[in-house]
C-alpha cells in the first residue's frame, strides 16, 4: 500500500498559499515593524526572493525522480544517509515546535469569546485535527483550502480598504493616510541598518512552511504540472500578501504608532471605522493558527512515514491504514504536540520566543540542505538537469548566494541578544541526532 495522490491542483495551490501566509504576518509583523520601521517591507522582499530560489531548487529535484517522496530522499542520495536522517528528524522537530505554539495560540484566541482554560480548546483542536487527518489526505487538502481562503480574503479586504483610504487621503486617529508615511517618520530605515537586520529572524519565521509543497509531493495528483504551477506563483503571492499588506498597513498607520502587542491588522481595520475589527481578526488569526497546526500534523506524520520507509525510524511509522494515511506517525505526533500544549502553560513567557527562534534556525538547515543537494545533483546528473522541464534558474551561483545569506542571518542571530540563547542551544539538537545516527548505523551493520 502506498500514499494516495488525492491532492488536486486547487489543494496544492492553497497549500502553497497557506505555506507563505502564516501567523508571522498576522501576529509577528507588529514586532518586526517596531524593529525595522518601514524597511521591514524590504526584509520580507529579500527573504521572499531567497526562498523562491530554494523552492525552485526543491521543485527541480522532486520532479527529477518520481520515487522521491520528500526532500529527505534526495538529501540521502546526494549528500548521504546522515543528511537524510538529520534533516528528516530536524524537520519533524521544527513542525512539532511550531504546532505546539499554534495549538496553544488557538486556545488563547478562543478565550476572546469563551472563559475556558486555554489548554482545553488547545487539546480539542489537536484531537479534532488528528481525527480529520486520519480519514484521508483529501480531508487535509480541504481543510488547508478553506483555512487559506479565509486568510486570502482577509488580506485582500485589508488591501482594498487600505488603497481606498490612501486614494481618498482619509483622516484617522493616526493622522492622514498617505504613502509618504513610509518615509516621513524617521526615514525608510527609521531604526538604522541594525534594526533592519534584527527583524530578519521574525521574517524568516513568517515564511516557515513555504516548503510544504515538497512534503505533499508524494500525494499530489499530476505533480509535474501542479508543483511547478504552485512554486511559480510564489513571487506573486509574496508581492500581494506580504509586500502589499505591509505597504497598506504602514501607509495607514505610521510605523511608530503601531502597538507591538496588538495585530497591525486589527489596528488598521479599527482605524478604517470597522467596530468589529478585533473579533474579525481574532477569528482569522485563530484559523491561521489552526491551519499551521493542521500543516504540522500533516508534515510530521509524513516525515515519520518517510523515515520509517528508509530505516531511519521505527518500521511501524511506515505502515498506512486502510485509507492510505500514516496513522502511527499521526498519532505519535499528536501525542507529542498535546504534551507540549499541556506543559507550555507552565513555561515563562520568553519560552515562545525561544521555541520560534530554534524553529527558524532548524528551517534554515532544511532549506540549506535543499540548496546543497541541488548543487550536487547538477554536478552529478548534468544530462538529467539538461532534460529537466523545470530548471532552477541561475544555478549554482544563486544557490551559493542564498547559502551565504543564510550564514549571514545566523551571524545576526548570534549578535542579537534576543536570539543568541536559542542559536547557542540549537547545536545540541544536531549533536544528539549525530550520535543517534551513528548508534543506529552501527546497530544496522551488526544485524
Amino acid at each position: 500500500m502506498e500514499l494516495k495522490r488525492d491532492l488536486k491542483n486547487r489543494h496544492v495551490q492553497l497549500i502553497a498559499i497557506g505555506g507563505t501566509i502564516g501567523t508571522g504576518l498576522f501576529l509577528g509583523s507588529g514586532k518586526a515593524i517596531a524593529l525595522a520601521g518601514p524597511s521591514i517591507i524590504l526584509a520580507y522582499l529579500i527573504v521572499g526572493v531567497a526562498l523562491f530560489f530554494v523552492m525552485r531548487a526543491l521543485g527541480e529535484l522532486l520532479l527529477s525522480n518520481a520515487g522521491y517522496k520528500t526532500f529527505t530522499d534526495f538529501a540521502t542520495e546526494y549528500i548521504g544517509p546522515w543528511a537524510g536522517y538529520i534533516t528528516g528528524w530536524t524537520y519533524w522537530f521544527c513542525w512539532i515546535m511550531t504546532a505546539m505554539a499554534d495549538v496553544i495560540a488557538v486556545g488563547m484566541y478562543i478565550q476572546y469569546w469563551f472563559d475556558v482554560p486555554q489548554w482545553v480548546p488547545a487539546l480539542i483542536c489537536v484531537v479534532l485535527l488528528l481525527c480529520l487527518n486520519l480519514l484521508t489526505v483529501k480531508i487535509f487538502g480541504e481543510l488547508e483550502f478553506w483555512f487559506s481562503i479565509i486568510k486570502v480574503v482577509t488580506i485582500i479586504a485589508l488591501i482594498v480598504i487600505g488603497l481606498y483610504m490612501i486614494v481618498t487621503g482619509m483622516q484617522t486617529e493616526a493622522g492622514t493616510v498617505r504613502v509618504s508615511n513610509l518615509w516621513e517618520h524617521g526615514g525608510f530605515f527609521a531604526n538604522g541598518i541594525g534594526g533592519f537586520l534584527l527583524a530578519f529572524q521574525m521574517v524568516i519565521f513568517a515564511f516557515v512552511g513555504v516548503e510544504l509543497v515538497g512534503v505533499a509531493a508524494a500525494e499530489t495528483a499530476n505533480p509535474k504540472k501542479n508543483i511547478p504551477s504552485a512554486i511559480n506563483k510564489i513571487p506573486f503571492r509574496i508581492l500581494l500578501f506580504y509586500i502589499g499588506a505591509l505597504f497598506v498597513i504602514l501607509a495607514i498607520n505610521p510605523w511608530n504608532t503601531i502597538d507591538v502587542d496588538s495585530s497591525p491588522f486589527v489596528q488598521v481595520f479599527a482605524l478604517a471605522g470597522i467596530p468589529i475589527a478585533a473579533g474579525i481578526i481574532n477569528f482569522v488569526v485563530m484559523t491561521s493558527a489552526a491551519s499551521a497546526g493542521n500543516s504540522g500534523m500533516f508534515s510530521t506524520s509524513r516525515m515519520l512515514y518517510n523515515l520509517g520507509l528508509n530505516n531511519q525510524a521505527s518500521k511501524s511509522f511506515a505502515k498506512l491504514n486502510r485509507r492510505s494515511v500514516p496513522q502511527n506517525g499521526l498519532i505519535v505526533s499528536a501525542i507529542v504536540v498535546s504534551l507540549g500544549a499541556l506543559l507550555s502553560k507552565l513555561m515563562p513567557e520568553d519560552a515562545f520566543s525561544l521555541v520560534t527562534t530554534i524553529s527558524a534556525i532548524c528551517f534554515i538547515w532544511v532549506w540549506s540542505i535543499i540548496l546543497i543537494s541541488h548543487i550536487i545533483y547538477k554536478k552529478k546528473n548534468r544530462a538529467l538537469h539538461k532534460a529537466s522541464t523545470f530548471k532552477a534558474p541561475f544555478t549554482p551561483f544563486v544557490n551559493y548566494a542564498v547559502l551565504v545569506f543564510f550564514l549571514f542571518l545566523l551571524g545576526v542571530m548570534l549578535y542579537a541578544e534576543a536570539t543568541r540563547t536559542a542559536l547557542l542551544l540549537t547545536p545540541f539538537w544536531f549533536i544528539m541526532l549525530a550520535i543517534l545516527y551513528q548508534f543506529r548505523r552501527k546497530k544496522a551493520m551488526k544485524s
